[in-house]
């Protein structure tokens, strides 16, 4: 980790069009509770734009959306850049074209379906981003719980894992 102590650890979630699960997992890691975490939002193809289902959920419960855009990963490897701690690639994500991160920064993979596959109903597209946001809120109030300055990097890294591995792990708090 790159932070000092008193600075808040910067998270990148990676995505594929950064449209709706990485936007909603900057949002989540955002809200005022994690003052220790700074999120950002990337694809490895944006879109260029934000799913209105993604907006419309995170307003309804709450959630920060007035910053929130689609962007490239590239704005985060450039030298200007804010220097990542983490980056969780929210998994299915394309593998092709994986960026190798300025500063090595922890990672890891998160399997969350991708909410903008379901081709049904408006009622069944609307529980898909329910069930996103549950997992993602699941596993980001899991990792924002770890006392991640105090565990070896061994440690820390098998802790990312295990979160990102199975829903059962998420569910089991």
């Amino acid at each position: 980790m790159t932070s000092s102590l008193h600075q808040p650890l910067n998270v990148l979630f990676l995505g594929t069009g950064n449209t709706a699960r990485s936007i909603m997992a900057e949002a989540i890691l955002n809200r005022a509770l994690y003052v220790k975490f700074r999120a950002f939002s990337a694809g490895l193809r944006p879109s260029g734009l934000v799913s209105p289902h993604a907006i419309r959920l995170l307003a309804r419960v709450g959630d920060p959306t007035g910053a929130l855009r689609s962007k490239s990963w590239a704005e985060f490897a450039a030298p200007s850049a804010p220097r990542l701690d983490f980056v969780f690639a929210l998994r299915p994500v394309a593998d092709d074209g994986r960026p190798v991160w300025p500063g090595q920064p922890m990672t890891a993979d998160w399997d969350i379906p991708d909410p903008l596959a379901i081709k049904g109903s408006d009622a069944e597209r609307a529980l898909a981003f329910v069930e996103a946001y549950r997992m993602l809120n699941n596993r980001i109030r899991r990792f924002a719980s770890l006392p991640i300055r105090r565990l070896h990097p061994r440690v820390l890294q098998r802790s990312l894992d295990d979160i990102g591995c199975t829903e059962e792990a998420a569910e089991a708090e």
